[in-house]
């Protein structure tokens, strides 16, 4: 869920008289299996509302029942029942569990989606939350985390180990436990995915449907001369099983939209953009909300310019975007626009032009063949890696909303950092929190991009 839900349901929860409240949560499902859910929006039932309010024990009208059931109806959804313990008891009760006995069967032939896992919660004073889920024969499992997403990330499970000290070895322990997805495997991403694998992070998905090419040998980590032709994606994969056999990597040699890298990035704790292209980012844009999951965007340049007739290196940069659920996008920020998409599409049908493009994506006005950027971009990946960990675990001296975004210049030898843009309500999308509902994505048709794009 998204942070300010959290805060809405724990002040709606523990509104201060030490009795019981409930909400129905409306969450979307993700996921391969379908086994994950994200809070879309919550129906907080009025403490005026409850027949039977005390601090142990909490009725309410089923209207409020079938309205959550319409609303997850909208994206083939869950619903969660959530209620308080005020007292603090961190396990569901017999009470808990004869309530269950009735409702959930109720949620389960009254939603439309069979598959859907509903279930119930309760929070704690302190935030923390035990959820579990239901199968169609009435067995429940515990929900393993629970994460709220804002500009900190947080764990809200009963057994959260609280604040893990960055750059050490509980800090890999719970880094094993993550997922992360790399969207293009060349210059910034091998470089990523590299980075990820040595912390120890548990599962990377490396997604790109290049091959290398003799002239992106200098830029994409062990890459040889015999791995020419093969698969960007194959050839980390192969690497990082030599250094980190017990992580789990997962290769997609296909376009972003495909139905199948969808389905996969809607399991990221966390996803790296490292493409070039806007209609990339779009994408990005789009999982971000549809499946509450963080997004480190990063680019970098180098722009060219003619003084005195002679061509010369006008700035060496790059640029790091933390996007969260529920904030401002890269649209919102200007670094998709609708007619860079168009351009980008347009190009794409002129081949030779396409072509020259590639050749410049470096040094803007300068066409090199194999620009010698390395370096360059094991500053730019260094950095996006470690925004996520400043996220996760308390590293920074300020706090992490004034970072949305940072913007170096080597040239200048400056570093500068901004928070997000006010985009007011603007925030909620139509696909927010969907999960894997059809169209993916809002899309309406994830193998037609391009022609949808332009």
């Amino acid at each position: 869920m998204i942070e300010r839900h959290h805060a809405d349901l724990r002040a709606h929860l523990f509104p201060g008289d030490g009795l019981e409240a409930a909400a129905a949560l409306v969450c979307g499902v993700a996921g391969r299996n379908r086994d994950q859910l994200l809070l879309r929006e919550h129906i907080l039932i009025p403490h005026e509302a409850c027949q039977v309010r005390t601090s142990t024990r909490l009725t309410w009208p089923g209207e409020f029942l079938e309205q959550a059931i319409d609303a997850a109806d909208l994206i083939d959804g869950a619903v969660i029942l959530m209620h308080s313990h005020p007292g603090g008891h961190d396990h569901f009760s017999e009470v808990d569990d004869d309530s269950d006995r009735v409702v959930i069967p109720v949620l389960q032939h009254g939603c439309q989606n069979p598959r859907a896992p509903h279930g119930s919660a309760i929070m704690l004073p302190d935030g923390r939350v035990r959820t579990r889920i239901y199968n169609e024969s009435q067995q429940s499992r515990d929900v393993l985390k629970i994460t709220t997403i804002g500009h900190d990330i947080r764990s809200r499970e009963i057994a959260a180990a609280g604040s893990l000290l960055a750059y050490t070895s509980g800090m890999t322990v719970d880094l094993s436990k993550k997922t992360a997805v790399i969207i293009g495997i060349s210059g910034t991403g091998s470089i990523t995915a590299e980075a990820l694998a040595r912390l120890g992070v548990g599962r990377l998905i490396l997604i790109d449907f290049d091959k290398v090419e003799k002239r992106n040998l200098n830029r994409i980590l062990y890459a040889t001369t015999q791995d020419i032709g093969r698969f960007k994606t194959h050839v980390l994969r192969d690497a990082i099983r030599l250094h980190a056999p017990n992580i789990t990597v997962e290769t997609f040699e296909t376009s972003i939209g495909d139905e199948a890298v969808i389905a996969a990035a809607s399991e990221a704790d966390v996803l790296f953009s490292c493409v070039d292209s806007m209609e990339g980012r779009y994408h990005c844009d789009l999982m971000v909300q549809a499946f509450l999951c963080p997004l480190i965007d990063m680019g970098v340049v180098i722009p060219t310019r003619l003084r005195g007739g002679k061509l010369e290196i006008a700035d060496v940069c790059g640029r790091i975007d933390y996007v969260r659920p529920g904030g401002a996008s890269l649209w919102q920020r200007g670094e998709v626009t609708g007619g860079g998409l168009a351009e980008e599409y347009l190009r794409r049908a002129d081949p030779e032009d396409h072509a020259r493009q590639i050749q410049e994506g470096y040094l803007k006005g300068m066409p090199e063949e194999a620009p010698s950027v390395i370096s360059l971009n094991m500053r730019a990946a260094s950095a996006a890696v470690n925004e996520w960990l400043a996220r996760l675990y308390e590293v920074r001296h300020d706090a992490n909303k004034k970072y949305a975004s940072t913007y170096f210049s080597l040239a200048a030898g400056e570093e500068e950092h901004a928070g997000e843009p006010d985009i007011g309500n603007a925030w909620r999308s139509g696909i927010f929190g969907q999960g894997l509902k059809r169209p993916l994505l809002g899309l309406l048709n994830p193998r037609e991009t391009e022609r949808d794009v332009a």
